[in-house]
C-alpha cells in the first residue's frame, strides 16, 4: 500500500494511494485520527486498511491534492554517513575523517519538508542535494537480530538529505549542516514493506533542473539495511514513525570539480525505483 497525508479545501487528511487516485480515510471512518496513529497500531491496522478500502472507489485524483510530508514529527530523524563507496572516496578526497565504525548524525525534526515543498537556504551558502532510501520504523524496536529486523520497518519514503555544506563541518556530529529548515523533504508517500520484496535492490537517482547527477541501487550500500538498523537498536530503542535515512551515492554537488552548489531556482528531483520522487525548488 502507499499512505499519504495531503490537504485539500484547507484541510488536512491521510489516505490510500490507487491507481485511481486517493482514498481519504477521513470519509470512511477509519478510527485513526491520522497516519501516525495508524503506523503506531502496527500490522492489525494494515489488515483493517485493506478490508475498509476494498471496493472503495478514489475520492480524489492526485492532482487534486498538496501532498504533505506524510510524517512530521517523529521521535528521531537519523542519517548514515558514507555509506557508499564511491560516495566514500568522494569524501576523502575531500578531507572528511573516515570512521571504523557507522557513521550516523540527527537532522533535527524541524528540518522535516513536504515531498514538493520549496527548499530555502537560509545562511548557507554551500547548498547540496542527496537522495536517499528512508526507512520509516513501524514497532517499538531494541537488540534486533537478522532473524527479526525486517519485521521492524513498516515502510519506506524517499529522502533528500539537504546539506548546508559550510555548516557540516561547525560541529563532527554533521548535524548543523544536516538540519536547517525546510532540508528534510520526504515522501511522496510511506511504501508499505510488503510491497517492496527486496529493499536492498533499488535504484535510485537525483536531478537537478534535468541533468543526472546521482545515480546507483541500494546493493551498493557498504553497511546494509539490516546492519544498520541492528547497529542503532544496541544503542537506543526505535521507534514507530522513526525515520532512518540509509545514506547517499556519489555525485554529490561538494565533489564536483569545481564544487556546484544548489542555487536559487534549481529543481532538484529525487526518485527511488518502486517508491516514486520528490521534487524541491530552492528559493528564498
Amino acid at each position: 500500500m502507499k499512505l499519504a497525508k495531503f490537504s485539500i479545501d484547507n484541510t488536512i487528511s491521510f489516505g490510500l494511494v490507487t491507481q485511481d487516485g486517493i482514498i481519504d480515510f477521513k470519509k470512511i471512518n477509519l478510527p485513526y485520527s491520522d497516519l501516525e496513529s495508524l503506523i503506531w497500531t502496527g500490522n492489525d491496522a494494515l489488515a483493517f486498511v485493506q478490508q475498509l478500502c476494498t471496493g472503495v472507489s478514489a475520492h480524489y485524483s492526485l492532482s487534486d491534492v498538496t501532498f504533505l510530508a506524510p510524517i512530521s514529527r517523529p521521535g528521531k530523524f537519523l542519517a548514515i554517513g558514507m555509506n557508499y563507496k564511491k560516495h566514500q572516496e568522494e569524501a576523502d578526497k575531500l578531507g572528511v575523517e573516515k570512521r571504523s565504525h557507522q557513521t550516523w548524525f540527527n537532522k533535527q525534526i524541524t528540518c522535516i519538508n513536504d515531498p514538493f515543498g520549496d527548499i530555502h537556504p537560509g545562511v548557507t551558502e554551500k547548498l547540496d542535494y542527496e537522495v536517499e532510501l528512508g526507512i520509516i520504523i513501524g514497532k517499538k524496536s531494541k537488540y534486533l537480530t537478522t532473524e527479526n529486523v525486517r519485521d521492524s520497518i513498516f515502510g519506506y519514503v524517499v529522502v533528500n538529505d539537504v546539506s548546508a555544506r559550510d555548516w557540516q563541518f561547525h560541529t563532527p556530529t554533521f548535524t548543523m549542516g544536516k538540519s536547517f529548515d525546510t532540508h528534510g523533504p520526504i515522501g511522496p508517500w510511506i511504501v508499505t514493506a510488503d510491497e517492496i520484496e527486496d529493499p536492498q535492490n533499488l535504484e535510485l537517482r537525483c536531478y537537478v533542473n534535468g541533468e543526472l547527477r546521482q545515480e546507483n541501487n541500494t546493493s551498493e550500500m557498504i553497511h546494509n539495511i539490516n546492519d544498520q538498523l541492528i547497529y542503532l537498536s544496541n544503542a537506543f530503542t526505535l521507534e514507530p514513525c522513526d525515520i532512518i535515512a540509509t545514506g547517499t551515492p556519489e555525485g554529490v554537488g561538494v565533489a564536483m570539480e569545481p564544487p556546484v552548489f544548489l542555487k536559487e531556482g534549481d529543481l532538484v528531483t529525487c526518485e527511488i525505483e518502486h517508491i516514486g520522487s520528490i521534487r524541491n525548488k530552492v528559493t528564498r
